[in-house]
């Protein structure tokens, strides 16, 4: 089984917007991208964008439960999405955050951050900004399609079992840790060789 997916784009006159939600490690990001090449549409991670918060956040020295700074911080801070073969490249602040957005201390400062209320109000500013740009897509994340875009096109909600979802997620965090752990490697032996 594949993702079967039929929009009628003529028949709709306002952008389609497809919102997945559901919990981590379900595999929201892997349905998103399938349904928007399917469709056509632009795909946005927001889960993604949280993460760049928070690295953010740490790469300032800033305390991730501290609200007030995390909250400003997410009104200025400079992030980018971009599409790639992979999935999606993330730059935070001109640097490029993709690997260290997966990574441990990311992953177990997170939480705190998506828990501001005032960092999820901007964000959501943001995500309805991206869907205006783009005329719709597909916009992957918690809440999207009961708080973010309550009036979607079409609403799914992805699920797995706990056991794939943690496995998901270890394969995830360890898989990008140790990409990154191999890169910086080949940087060190390049430095010794130069």
């Amino acid at each position: 089984g594949g993702v079967v997916v039929s929009v009628q784009a003529s028949a709709v006159e306002d952008p389609i917007i497809v919102a997945i939600d559901g919990p981590a490690g379900a595999g929201k990001s892997t349905v998103g991208r399938a349904v928007a090449g399917r469709l056509g549409l632009e795909y946005l991670d927001t889960g993604a964008m949280y993460r760049a918060v928070t690295f953010a956040a740490l790469r300032r020295g800033l305390d991730p439960a501290d609200e007030n700074d995390i909250a400003e911080l997410s009104e200025s801070v400079v992030m980018s999405l971009d599409p790639t073969p992979d999935g999606t490249a993330v730059h935070v602040d001109g640097v490029d955050a993709t690997i260290e957005i997966r990574g441990r201390e990311v992953t177990s400062a997170v939480s705190a951050v998506a828990a501001n209320s005032r960092v999820r109000a901007e964000l959501v500013r943001r995500q309805r900004r991206w869907v205006a740009e783009h005329h719709g897509g597909v916009v992957e994340g918690r809440d999207i399609g009961s708080v973010v875009f309550p009036d979607a096109t079409l609403k799914l909600y992805v699920t797995a079992s706990a056991r794939v979802r943690a496995e998901r997620r270890v394969a995830e965090i360890g898989g990008r840790e140790h990409a990154a752990r191999g890169q910086a490697a080949g940087r060190e032996r390049a430095r010794e060789e130069a």
